[in-house]
């Protein structure tokens, strides 16, 4: 059943209210930080690896958009939260350095902007990373009314409504966090999560669950590796000046999947 302009009114003025009581502005990006030194690209190595699942996958939850008629297709559509290939490469993992980098490096804040777009009644993309002190847009693509509501931990949490199609929220994380999770008060199966970084050496694992993180600085690093229903993992390696290291993740079935 879908919503009458005027509740649709009633929601977004709820939501601009919200915003303005507990969604103000976080504080300004920060400077880059650590000991000044830039990264010797000359022998900076790379990771690479691959995100595998063990056994059967699970069967995609069918989402129920009807209520919306900006968002039904019809017959439902399955879930994106788990997207598993014919050779078991998980997608929509996010791997990043977790320890061992050297404090002595400083990474300069990036300026351009990473978008998270909101199209078909879905995030996209699901799984995303970006640098601390870096712009992210949250765009409504949609001729529907949004709500993004950012959850972070760590991070100022906001809650905005978006009612206009191309209206667009703009924010930055000064802390860093993996992972923050952003939802849509009006359409509940909507659900996207960032990890927030204060280096370059991150990565989303692609559709054939293959990753890659280049300059690296030579030396021994704890990888982690986090899926939104399999959890996380950890791994040691090693890289050598001007080397390749190939690292391994493979997930099992979680209690639930959707």
């Amino acid at each position: 059943m879908s919503m009458s302009r005027t509740a649709v009114a009633a929601i977004a003025l709820s939501t601009i209210l919200v915003a303005a009581a507990c969604g103000s502005e976080p504080p300004p990006p920060p400077a880059a930080a650590g000991g000044g030194v830039a990264v010797d690209t000359a022998t900076a190595g790379t990771l690479t690896g691959r995100m595998t699942f063990i056994g059967t996958p699970p069967v995609p939850q069918t989402l129920r958009m009807a209520g919306d008629p900006a968002c039904s297709t019809g017959t439902g559509s399955p879930s994106d939260a788990v997207l598993i290939d014919a050779n078991g490469g998980i997608q929509n993992v996010f791997v990043h350095v977790k320890d061992g980098l050297d404090s002595k490096y400083s990474f300069p804040t990036p300026t351009d902007t990473v978008v998270l777009d909101q199209v078909g009644c879905r995030y996209v993309p699901r799984v995303l990373g970006l640098r601390v002190g870096q712009p992210l847009d949250v765009v409504n693509s949609d001729d529907t009314f949004h709500n993004v509501h950012g959850m972070p931990s760590a991070n100022v949490e906001f809650n905005e409504g978006q009612p206009v199609q191309g209206m667009r929220t703009t924010r930055t994380f000064p802390i860093p966090e993996v992972m923050v999770r952003f939802k849509c008060n009006v359409h509940s199966w909507m659900a996207a999560y960032v990890g927030v970084v204060a280096h370059p050496y991150f990565a989303v694992s692609a559709s054939d669950g293959s990753f890659t993180v280049a300059g690296l600085p030579p030396g021994t690093y704890t990888i982690e590796a986090w899926h939104e229903r399999f959890g996380t993992q950890t791994r040691q390696v090693t890289i050598a000046e001007r080397g390749t290291a190939e690292v391994a993740f493979s997930f099992a079935a979680a209690a639930s999947s959707n």
